[in-house]
């Protein structure tokens, strides 16, 4: 008959369960980091040998890890199915929400989370600014690409061919000059965009209207949606722009990170 553990060999279990867990988590992290042999292991995660092996072997045999031969360990299959039932259980609006409703909040503007389909910009949240000013956008609703500053974020990555394609389809009639926005100012605008990793909207699309945006990327680096700041004129002067660019970026890298895309450091 098995008696009950008191209360401190209890909670000393657990203690001891919980270390294990957390050194069979660093050793995971620091294969993605790219050691892959034990000497590494030890070294990065500072655990003695005997305990990163008994992991390690415990790992693999759970399909956390593989043990590629003359290549030392990798991260296994198990992590690539749990990665694909996260990212299956939560759709990308309930992932962005927190980080929309956080710039909402920071900002007191208009936000908006969209997604490219074929030609056109589909809307997919939208919070409201605390201005009492309203945007006609809502969700659900298309626009153009090329016309709307979370439509320039999700071309950033496009071929040049591609943004004139876009730029036309948007006004067919006007072909190479839109209303206030001609193709050579516009394919000047989406080169330094793309190197900045933004976009602007001046008014391109409805008048006293700008917006700020920057694109989402899932793991692999694909852009898969752009989220933006608007408001009018008034109240999204150049200066402040400039100013809330880096806070959309960093509103769009952690939604990214939740779609687990890691950002390379540009080179200096």
């Amino acid at each position: 008959m098995n008696r009950p553990l008191p209360p401190l060999a209890t909670e000393a279990a657990a203690l001891s369960g919980t270390q294990t867990l957390m050194r069979g988590l660093a050793v995971i992290h620091a294969v993605a980091d790219g050691c892959r042999d034990l000497k590494a292991l030890c070294a990065r995660t500072g655990i003695a040998r005997s305990t990163v092996h008994r992991l390690a072997s415990l790992l693999v045999r759970e399909r956390y890890l593989r043990s590629i031969s003359g290549s030392g360990y990798a991260l296994g299959p198990r992590l690539i199915e749990l990665g694909f039932q996260a990212r299956a259980e939560l759709s990308l609006v309930e992932l962005a929400r927190p980080h929309l409703e956080a710039l909402a909040q920071s900002t007191g503007e208009t936000i908006h989370l969209a997604v490219r389909d074929g030609d056109e910009v589909l809307y997919l949240d939208k919070i409201a600014g605390t201005h009492g000013l309203e945007m006609r956008s809502r969700v659900g609703q298309r626009m153009p690409l090329a016309y709307t500053g979370v439509g320039k974020a999700l071309l950033l990555d496009a071929q040049e061919s591609e943004w004139l394609r876009v730029f036309e389809a948007g006004q067919p009639a006007a072909r190479l000059c839109g209303p206030g926005l001609c193709w050579p100012d516009f394919v000047a605008r989406m080169r330094s965009y793309a190197q900045g990793g933004y976009a602007y909207d001046l008014e391109d699309n409805e008048p006293s209207v700008r917006c700020v945006a920057a694109p989402v990327r899932a793991a692999g680096g694909a852009i898969v949606a752009g989220l933006s700041v608007s408001s009018t004129v008034p109240y999204l002067s150049l200066q402040r722009m400039e100013q809330l660019r880096p806070v959309v970026q960093a509103a769009a890298a952690a939604v990214s990170s939740e779609l687990g895309f890691v950002a390379v450091p540009r080179p200096a």
